[in-house]
């Protein structure tokens, strides 16, 4: 295992002598473009980083209105989703809630959604892509799911009632399944993962909860490898001030397409958010963590979504 230290907070005693006074890094979002560079999101600071595949750690952009979730498609172009209002331990940001599309050979942005039916977006927090190239995203904060066929050709999927805090988001080697995370932190909130059926036309139907976390905390973004299996990474090692318990572990959770737990990758630092598979082989996954960015070797390849 290694791992790449972004910041430092304090140096612990002991679990009962030591609270969070502050947080000065807090990762998100990571994503692999075809050279093997691997991008991911700062929240405190607002800056996308940019770790090369030797080793170097540089900031790929400033003032990143808030990026968390990202993923670079199939033709090296970055789609982030930005803007979300969030908090934590006391710190605060915001920016515009949008999905953008980046370039990465140029620096070009482009606004792909800001809005759906004129009413705006509310905190655009994960993205997939599908095989026909279709981006599926949440809005946490908004209570939905949508999907962008086109820039401006936006179409909702899921909402209020039928979820509750939609999070991570995947779709199925072959397309046919969409897995969808609730990470709702209230007593008696959905904390599991969902998987509906995905038409060659990308609606949804037919729920079913694929993996529950309940009473733990629930994962918080995941990716999928070839054979189908999901990587979610989710659990605490202290708890948080919500009804989310320890009796989730914190790590990665490797679960089949029948909803089995295959692996648990534990991970030492809380709060794990994401994972991405990288490396010339797409064997080595990228795990965010707090102030952290691990990374493990795994048998199976990764699918770039």
């Amino acid at each position: 295992m290694r791992f790449i230290i972004l910041a430092s907070l304090l140096t612990v005693l002991s679990a009962q002598d030591v609270e969070i006074a502050t947080t000065v890094a807090f990762t998100e979002g990571p994503t692999a473009d075809s050279q093997g560079n691997i991008y991911f999101s700062e929240l405190m600071s607002r800056r996308i980083l940019k770790l090369s595949p030797n080793g170097t750690l540089s900031t790929y952009r400033e003032n990143s209105n808030v990026a968390n979730g990202l993923l670079v498609d199939p033709q090296d172009r970055l789609i982030a989703c930005e803007g979300a209002d969030w908090s934590l331990h006391g710190n605060h940001v915001q920016g515009t809630p949008r999905v953008t599309r980046t370039d990465l050979k140029t620096g070009k942005l482009e606004i792909l959604a800001d809005n759906f039916e004129g009413k705006p977006f509310v905190s655009p927090n994960d993205v997939t892509i599908d095989g026909k190239g279709r981006l599926y995203f949440t809005d946490m904060g908004g209570v939905a799911v949508y999907r962008i066929d086109a820039p401006g050709k936006v179409s909702r999927l899921l909402a209020a009632p039928d979820i509750q805090k939609p999070n991570g988001i995947q779709v199925s080697p072959d397309d046919k399944i969409l897995y969808l995370i609730e990470a709702n932190g209230a007593a008696g909130g959905a904390r599991l993962i969902r998987a509906y059926d995905l038409s060659p036309e990308g609606k949804l139907s037919n729920m079913r909860v694929h993996y529950n976390f309940h009473q733990g905390r629930s994962a918080d973004g995941m990716s999928i490898d070839t054979a189908g299996n999901l990587y979610a990474s989710a659990g605490l090692h202290r708890t948080r001030g919500t009804s989310e318990t320890l009796d989730t572990q914190c790590g990665v959770y490797v679960i089949s397409p029948s909803g089995k737990l295959l692996k648990f990758i534990p991970v030492p630092e809380d709060t794990i958010t994401n994972n991405t598979f990288g490396g010339p082989d797409r064997k080595t996954l990228y795990v965010t963590a707090g102030k952290t960015l691990y990374k493990f070797r795994t048998d199976i390849a990764g699918l770039p979504r």
